[in-house]
C-alpha cells in the first residue's frame, strides 16, 4: 500500500482563513441546528467500524461522539430521515458558492492549491495502472468547483456528476451499464453525508470491477484535531458530520468492497491551524511540548510537519480504493 508524500507548500490563509472562516462556520452551525429541530435519531454506533461511541462533548450545542474502537468522531444526532439533510447540504453548498462565504474571493488561491494538486494526484494515479481516459464520476452536492477542472483537462471520456445524497437513496442493482463508471472522487465527501456506508455500497454499484475511488478527508487522527479536539474551529458540522480516523476509514472501505491502494495523509496544515488557533487564543491549553513545536521557528515547524506526512499523523488524508470484483 503506497504512502505519499509532499513539497507542496501553502499558507493557512489562501485556503481556510481562520478569521473568514467564522461567519461560514456560524451558518453551518444555525443550519445544522434548524434541520435538527424536528424529529432525530441517535447514532448508536460508529459510521466507520461499528462499534460502541463515548459522547465527548458539544460544538455549539451539537453533541459529538468518539468510537471506542478505531477513535472516529462523529455528530451523536441527525434528522429521522434523511430528506432534511440532503436540503441542509445544498443549502450550504449553494451558501459556499455565494459572495457571501470566504470561499469566492479565495477562488483561484484553491484552484491552485487545492484543485490542481488533486487533478495531478488522480492524474499520476491512473498513469501508474495503465488507465487511459477514463469515465469519472465526481460525487458532491453541486455546485462543485472541481467539476469544470475535471471536464478541462481533457484526462477523462466523460466527467459525470452525481448529488451524493441522491447516490445514496438510489436502489441497490438498479444501475444501467450506461451508469456505470471507471473512476470516481469523493472530496470529502464521507465527511458530510448522514450515511457514509450507504454511499460507498451505492457508490460500489456505480463502478466497473476494478475501478478506483479517490477520496479526500479531514482525519481525527491528524495532529491539529487530535490537539486541539472540539475546540478546533476547523471541525463542524455539517461540513465535519463525521470525522474518521484513518484507521476507521481504513475499516470503512474495507468492510464495503475495496481494496487500498493508497492511504496518505500529505497535509501540509496542521502545525500552522495549532499556531492560528493560539494566536487568536493565547490562554489555549497546549502541553509545553506542543507549545515548543509552535515558538522553535519556521524550520522546526515545517520539519515537524513532513514528520507528520511521513507517519501518517497529518489531519488531511487521501485514499485510493479499488473495487473488488
Amino acid at each position: 500500500m503506497l504512502s505519499i508524500q509532499t513539497s507542496l507548500s501553502f499558507p493557512l490563509s489562501s485556503v481556510k482563513p481562520f478569521e473568514s472562516l467564522l461567519p461560514y462556520r456560524d451558518y453551518c452551525l444555525a443550519s445544522v441546528q434548524e434541520a435538527l429541530g424536528g424529529e432525530a435519531r441517535l447514532r448508536s454506533r460508529c459510521p466507520a467500524c461499528e462499534s460502541e461511541h463515548e459522547l465527548i462533548g458539544r460544538v455549539c450545542g451539537l453533541e459529538y461522539a468518539r468510537c471506542q474502537g478505531c477513535a472516529s468522531l462523529f455528530l451523536h444526532s441527525l434528522p429521522s430521515s434523511s430528506g432534511p439533510w440532503a436540503q441542509l447540504l445544498a443549502k450550504i453548498s449553494q451558501y459556499r458558492d455565494s459572495p457571501k462565504a470566504f470561499h469566492s474571493g479565495l477562488a483561484r488561491e484553491r484552484n491552485e492549491t487545492v484543485y490542481l494538486p488533486k487533478l495531478e494526484w488522480i492524474q499520476n494515479t491512473l498513469r501508474m495502472h495503465g488507465i487511459r481516459c477514463p469515465r469519472l464520476l465526481e460525487v458532491v452536492t453541486p455546485p462543485s468547483d472541481f467539476s469544470r477542472i475535471l471536464a478541462e483537462s481533457d484526462a477523462f471520456s466523460e466527467v459525470v456528476i452525481a448529488d451524493e445524497m441522491k447516490l445514496i437513496s438510489e436502489k441497490s442493482g438498479s444501475m444501467l451499464d450506461s451508469d456505470t463508471v471507471d473512476v470516481a472522487v469523493l472530496l470529502e465527501s464521507l465527511d458530510r453525508v448522514d450515511e457514509p456506508e450507504d454511499l460507498l455500497h451505492s457508490l460500489r454499484d456505480r463502478l466497473l470491477d476494478g475501478g478506483l475511488c479517490f477520496i479526500t478527508a479531514l482525519v481525527s487522527s491528524g495532529f491539529d484535531v487530535t490537539v486541539l479536539g472540539l475546540r478546533n474551529v476547523y471541525l463542524y458540522p455539517p461540513d465535519r458530520t463525521n470525522c474518521f480516523s484513518i484507521a476507521g476509514l481504513e475499516r470503512l472501505l474495507t468492510r464495503t468492497g475495496f481494496t487500498l491502494l493508497e492511504v496518505s495523509t500529505p497535509g501540509v496544515l496542521d502545525v500552522e491551524i495549532v499556531l492560528a488557533h493560539l494566536l487568536h487564543d493565547p490562554s489555549l491549553p497546549l502541553s509545553a511540548f506542543e507549545r515548543q513545536v509552535l515558538t522553535l521557528g519556521r524550520e522546526t515547524r515545517e520539519a515537524f510537519q513532513a514528520f507528520l506526512q511521513q507517519n501518517r499523523m497529518s489531519s488531511f488524508a487521501r485514499i485510493v480504493g479499488r473495487k473488488n470484483a
